[in-house]
């Protein structure tokens, strides 16, 4: 997979919500073979970094020849953005197309404890 890169948070000390949204995210059903398209969405609140957007572009383009379950998908976004850039909150919500007239929406979420 290719490696998302960061940069330092230009405010670290305030709190305000990062969003991304790749409305163009395709995987493939690890079935049918067949692909899979969502409109994936990323929110966050930094702490010391944040995310480049030119390497998240080419991390999801690794996903377009991966047979993996929506469910997966989702999670493994948001360990792999976690381990990037460790941000005190992040969601990756999944909004995968109508398949079998059924569509799924797909959120994992993540809250940094806070040390005493």
């Amino acid at each position: 997979m290719t490696q998302i890169e960061v940069f330092p948070n230009p405010r670290p000390g305030r709190d305000y919500t990062i969003s991304h949204v790749n409305p163009e995210f395709t995987s493939v059903c690890p079935k049918t073979g067949l692909p899979d398209f969502a409109t994936i969405t990323i929110e966050y609140i930094a702490d010391e970094l944040c995310i480049e957007l030119k390497s998240l572009k080419y991390y999801f383009a690794d996903y377009r020849q991966k047979g993996i379950f929506f469910e997966a998908v989702t999670n493994q976004i948001l360990d792999d953005l976690l381990s990037a850039c460790s941000p005190r909150y992040m969601c990756v919500t999944a909004e995968f197309n109508v398949r079998g007239g059924i569509s799924s929406l797909i959120e994992a979420e993540y809250f940094k404890e806070e040390s005493d």
